[in-house]
């Protein structure tokens, strides 16, 4: 009864659950409005932080400024997803330390994140420190999966054994999730050599955008080879969920490397670049659930002997 009762003066997972996506879809929306910014030329559009410029602190009187002003502003959006998920996870019952744990780094990550676009404008759009920018928001929407993962686990009553075995499947996909952001990070610097720097006089990268590319490719098409070895191996699993993730994690790798080299020959045009910068957080998720499955899959094996 004392339980109940607990439950009963909380919030409930089952209604955590919208706040948890909306935090997380913030966090996308906002890489996408992000790489607008650059690829529209708006990145010094405001040229000063945290007001836009020493005369106003909001400025939409021209183009540029306007893009940046409104992609600032949507940062307060995330901001206060991110504070309420943080307090909503604080008042779930009965309380779950892994949702507060992942709640509260999201609040940490973007306010980190809010000081690094201020680093940003300050240098100038140093690729530098754009490269941070956006590695950082990788690691926000980590969080923010694992945060979804976390509901997830708290509703399964399903029992998980505390040491899954080192499976083939689970050592593939560890390589694989290690290969995609090595080619997440490969592709930052083709960004930061590239032509869209959000400024005419923004700083670049002094490498060669072909030999950089090459880089990024290699590094893509490494990891697509170590799919292929995977999806032979799960061609004689049973566990159709695993197959399922590696599929959709397939799909989506193809198509982000064909938009790749697509963008590449076709002269790096804006509505790719950005289709481009999408999917490559999309990659990144399908990676983290297919490595999580594999993971599970050991686990119910074990539970299963």
């Amino acid at each position: 009864m004392a339980e109940t009762n607990t439950r009963g003066r909380g919030l409930a997972l089952a209604r955590y659950r919208p706040i948890a996506w909306v935090a997380f879809a913030s966090l996308y929306i906002i890489i996408v409005t992000g790489s607008l910014v650059r690829l529209t030329g708006s990145g010094l559009g405001c040229v000063d932080w945290p007001a836009c410029n020493e005369e106003r602190f909001v400025d939409v009187s021209s183009p540029h400024a306007a893009i940046e002003q409104l992609n600032r502003l949507f940062t307060g959006v995330v901001a206060a997803s991110v504070i309420v998920a943080a307090l909503a996870a604080l008042a779930v019952r009965p309380r779950n330390r892994r949702l507060v744990r992942f709640a509260v780094l999201l609040v940490v990550g973007v306010v980190a994140q809010v000081v690094l676009g201020g680093i940003v404008v300050l240098t100038g759009l140093h690729p530098l420190s754009n490269m941070g920018h956006f590695l950082l928001s990788i690691l926000l929407m980590t969080w923010a999966l694992w945060l979804l993962h976390a509901i997830a686990d708290a509703g399964d009553d399903i029992p998980r054994a505390s040491r899954a075995p080192r499976t083939r499947e689970s050592m593939l996909t560890g390589a694989l999730v290690a290969l995609t952001l090595v080619a997440i990070v490969t592709g930052t610097v083709v960004t930061g050599t590239g032509p869209h720097a959000g400024d005419e006089e923004a700083p670049r990268f002094a490498f060669e955008i072909s030999s950089v590319a090459r880089v990024h490719g290699a590094s893509v098409l490494l990891t697509l080879a170590t799919a292929v070895v995977l999806g032979l191996i799960l061609r004689s699993s049973a566990a159709r969920r695993l197959r399922q993730a590696f599929e959709s994690f397939l799909f989506i790798a193809l198509l982000q490397g064909g938009i790749g080299y697509l963008q590449y020959f076709t002269g790096v045009p804006v509505p790719l670049v950005a289709l481009h910068v999408a999917l490559s957080v999309a990659v990144w998720l399908s990676v983290l659930q297919l490595a999580r499955i594999a993971k599970f899959t050991g686990s119910e094996r074990t539970v299963a002997h």
